[in-house]
Parts: structure tokens; sequence; C-alpha cells
């Protein structure tokens, strides 16, 4: 094994950091010599070393008319880091999931004779399927992490292909009990308790968070005393939050919190939840706990988007399940009377007992983890080749 591997790595996103900052740890475990990374990094990766040419932070933005104001910022990370690849000539390139801008950088390095791993699946197979023309011609290993994932790339061509497990699966967990957690927030363990995820994106926050505020009024009327917390992702401004929450709630009629940095435990001691359509739908489902997904675009992007989605659902863990689970309520049907009916359904004990035991069989499939040291495995068997 060589001595030292210089490795380009770029994450566009907050889950993407995460998992790229796990893979770094990984390789530098299993390869027992020297390894410098540099690329687009977040706040974790550049933790865990990896130098950031470019910081991943600035580059997470959705919503056409949101990506095309930035589409200056997101021209000179993409030259900055072709330049540096062309300069550095890496040992391999690892591109880690933000699909739109890894593969176009993609062509740009497989181009430069650099190898390419791309890691965390682009959802090819939910939509804009055609590009997996890009795939065969321009990736050299793809990593997937979701089970039907690997049966999919392989019945359409693509033989350089390995499943190597879901990296959420040993890192969603509470570090509280349920009753724990509820006694530190004063919430006795027989009160209706409900967690309100509105994404980690602001253009998202602004469009659901009201929807679901709506909502828990309406469940406050016909559920007097049900209690809701509002579990900001990383990243996210809790000022900005705030100053929603003071607009929408002005006379504090909600019994609502909001917290930071403890998602999972507030999760796992909630009744059920109302969940942004996304990972966290995923990390609800390993969680076991009851949850509407929801979701709404501005209405350009929907009309536009939407002619290229070929799945029968939008929430990863019904995806998973191959069938819906969990209630999907998505642009039109998200409305503050349908949200606090559903989320009313699943406040049912039976209704409530039934739902996490399909989770928990969905989730299941997941396996125990490890999907970090496989992947790197798999990482340093390419280099070493």
């Amino acid at each position: 094994m060589r001595d030292h591997l210089n490795i380009m790595i770029v994450a566009g996103e907050a889950s993407g950091d995460s998992h790229a900052a796990r893979l770094v740890k990984a390789i530098e475990q299993q390869h027992g010599a020297a390894v410098s990374f540099f690329g687009s990094a977040g706040p974790k990766m550049r933790e865990a070393g990896v130098e950031a040419v470019v910081r991943a932070d600035e580059l997470s933005v959705m919503g056409i008319a949101e990506i095309g104001s930035a589409l200056p910022m997101f021209y000179r990370a993409f030259r900055t880091l072709k330049d540096e690849a062309t300069k550095r000539k890496p040992d391999v390139a690892v591109l880690v999931d933000f699909p739109d801008f890894n593969l176009r950088l993609a062509k740009k390095l497989k181009k430069r004779g650099i190898k390419v791993v791309y890691y965390i699946s682009p959802q090819l197979w939910a939509w804009r399927s055609y590009r997996i023309k890009t795939v065969k011609k321009y990736v050299d290993l793809m990593l997937t992490i979701l089970p039907f994932e690997r049966d999919w790339y392989l019945a359409n061509g693509v033989d350089h292909v390995e499943y190597v497990g879901n990296p959420l699966v040993r890192e969603v967990h509470a570090s509280v009990s349920r009753e724990a957690y509820r006694a530190a927030n004063g919430i006795s363990n027989d009160e209706p308790l409900i967690a309100l995820l509105p994404g980690s994106r602001r253009t998202e926050i602004h469009r659901i968070l009201p929807e679901m505020v709506n909502a828990a009024k309406l469940l406050d009327k016909d559920r007097p005393g049900t209690k809701f917390i509002i579990a900001s992702a990383a990243h996210v401004s809790s000022e900005q939050i705030l100053a929603m929450l003071h607009e929408l709630d002005p006379e504090k009629q909600l019994d609502l919190r909001l917290v930071e940095g403890e998602t999972y435990d507030a999760l796992n001691a909630c009744d059920a939840a109302a969940i942004t359509s996304g990972t966290a739908t995923l990390e609800a489902g390993i969680l076991n706990v009851p949850m509407a997904v929801v979701y709404k675009a501005s209405s350009t992007n929907f009309r536009l988007l939407e002619p290229l989605i070929n799945v029968e659902h939008y929430a990863l863990i019904n995806l998973l399940a191959g069938k819906r689970i969990v209630v999907e309520l998505i642009q039109g049907d998200l409305t503050p009377r349908s949200l606090a009916d559903e989320l009313s359904r699943l406040l049912d004990r039976k209704i409530n007992t039934n739902v996490r035991s399909e989770l928990k069989a969905a989730a299941d499939q997941l396996g125990e983890g490890g999907a970090s040291k496989r992947a790197a495995a798999h990482i340093l068997g390419l280099v070493t080749t």
C-alpha cells in the first residue's frame, strides 16, 4: 500500500458533510499511513482534517430561483475544485451526494485522468434517470447506501457499483430515554408531544413552518394540552425560526419550544412528528417515530420538477418499505387542516403502535451499520489496484 495518499473529497450539504467526515476517519484508520484530504468541506469535514479549498457551507441552496442567483458562487467553487484537482493530481476523487454539482465535476475530473468514486448515490431511480449516462461514463465506482439501489444500477447497465450499507444506522440513536428527556423538559409521560421538523434550508422553512404552526394551533384546539417541539436542523439560524414563530404565534397560545442539537432525543421522546421530506424521514424511521411527511416548494419549482419524478413515494422510509407506511402531504395536499388531522390520527394508541411496528420492519432492512468502513475499504481497493 502506498506510503501517502492524496484524496480529493467533495460535499455540498450538511448531511454530506457528516457522511464525508466519517468516511475520512475510516480511510485514515484503514490505510495506516499518511493521507491528505482536500476539497469542498463543511465544518465536520474541516474538523476531521480536510483542507477546504471550498467551504461547503456556502453551497447549500435549493430551488430554481435560488440556484439561479447563486450561479456565480457555484461557478467559482467549480472552477476552484477543477483547478486544484489539475494542480494536485489526487489519487482519487470522492464525490459525496450533491448530484447537480458533483455529476458535472465527475466529468471534468475523469477527463483529467483522475479516478472518481461517488459515495451516496444520486437518486436517479427517483427522477432525472437520464443522468445514468454520466455515471456510466465518468464514475469508476458507485457506492450506494439503500439496499435497492445496487440492483437498480445493475439492471440499468452499471456494473461498477457496491452497496455499503447506510451510514445512519449507527449514528441515529437517542442519547437519553424518552422518560428522561420529557422529565428534563417538564413534560409528563402521558402528555401528547409532537415534533416539528421544518427542514434545513431557508426556503423550505419559510414555506413549511407556517403550515406546521397553523396545524399545531388546530391540533391544540382538537386535543387541548398537546405540546410541541421544533427541532432545528444543523446550520439553521435559531433567530430565523424564533422570528417566524413570533409572527405566527404572537400570543404564544401554543406550548411550543425550539431545541437545537438534540433532534434524535426530541424525536425519540415524541408520540408523532411532522417532518419535511428528506433524510430526516429515514432518521425518524430508524427511531420508529410515527410521522406525517410534508413538502411544499414554490409553484414554479414544483410545476417544472414534478414531471421528472418517477417514484411512487416521496419519503425515503416509504421507498425503503416499498409501500406507503406514513402519509405524504405534498404541495397542495399540505394544509394546516390535513396535517392536524393526520397528527391527531397518529396519536391514537393502536394506530401509533402499528405504525411503529411497520417502521421498524422497514428500517431493519438497512442492516447493522458499518457503511463508512465498507466504503473506505472499497475506495482504498480502487486506489491500490
